[in-house]
């Protein structure tokens, strides 16, 4: 990524980055599914080219948000070349997607996870191609903007960054380990390489640099009307995600198979997901945990006894 590029260039370079094959043709399977005209791809599957584990896509379909709370999140599983993908699908409308990015709502999640890496890598139409890279821009400049009022008076970019995630952790009721921040940055250096001033500069935000050292210049009480709208956000972006969460509970499609693989990726027992588990996944839950709980204990009770050794 070129440090000096103009934000709207580099959001366009990094976003059409190829991916294989079998992720855009699930995204697409995926996006005709929802009724999108647009498949994003992001999280560490982008960053590694891995096929393992579940991919993570926005699907962002034209006309009105269907939801008022979103975005609605499903589980999916493909079959291709002989091995399975799966995915994670949230599924909003362009519309409601650019106002997140602009920090035009509520809502933290939009701007502070598209401010990192992601793939548009499938549109039906030009409108939505253009549409998505605005917004994803947007994000970076709402992104960068409360970084500059979060972050120190002078610093290099890195400090800024941490402060804006360390801030919306706290808001988004997010527990993630002592450092992810750093993770995130480290794991992405190219991505974040010079898009800080980028992102300054297409907002407006004058700046004065030595070195590598930053120090945002802002106008006459702009900084405080910025905290002051983040300290509205964050009281409300707990009660928010919460409530998101207790939706999903209900209406997170698939949600008994990708609870299932989950089980199974980290113990080691397969779960049958029948009809019953399909539809009240909640309900199921309590008799999968029984299963899960005798399986590792019939495999301890076998581990130990000494008939069983060669």
């Amino acid at each position: 990524m070129t440090g000096t590029a103009p934000l709207e260039d580099r959001v366009a370079q990094a976003a059409t980055r190829a991916v294989c094959l079998e992720v855009t043709a699930f995204a697409q399977a995926l996006a005709a599914d929802a009724g999108a005209s647009a498949a994003l791809f992001y999280g560490s599957n982008l960053r590694t080219g891995s096929l393992e584990g579940v991919l993570d896509f926005y699907l962002l379909h034209d006309g009105p948000q269907r939801e008022r709370i979103w975005p609605r999140v499903s589980y999916h599983e493909m079959e291709q070349g002989g091995i399975t993908l799966r995915a994670k699908a949230a599924v909003m409308s362009i519309t409601q997607f650019t106002k997140a990015a602009r920090g035009d709502s509520r809502d933290t999640t939009i701007w502070a996870r598209f401010v990192q890496p992601s793939a548009l890598i499938w549109t039906e139409h030009d409108a939505a191609h253009e549409a998505v890279l605005s917004a994803l821009a947007d994000a970076a400049r709402t992104a960068a903007r409360l970084a500059a009022a979060l972050g120190p008076q002078s610093g290099r970019p890195a400090e800024y960054w941490r402060a804006l995630f360390q801030a919306t952790y706290t808001a988004e009721f997010r527990v993630e380990k002592a450092g992810r921040e750093d993770s995130i940055l480290t794991a992405n250096a190219d991505h974040f390489d010079g898009l800080l001033p980028a992102a300054w500069i297409a907002d407006g935000l004058a700046f004065e640099q030595a070195g590598a050292t930053l120090a945002p210049r802002f106008g006459k009480g702009a900084k405080q009307r910025i905290l002051t709208c983040w300290k509205n956000r964050q009281r409300l972006g707990k009660a928010l995600n919460l409530t998101r969460l207790a939706k999903a509970t209900t209406t997170f499609e698939g949600a008994a198979k990708y609870g299932a693989w989950k089980v199974e990726r980290h113990t080691g027992v397969a779960l049958e997901v029948t009809p019953f588990a399909e539809k009240y996944p909640l309900l199921a839950a309590p008799g999968a945990l029984v299963r899960v709980l005798m399986a590792k204990r019939a495999a301890r009770t076998i581990g130990s006894d000494p008939s069983d050794r060669s």
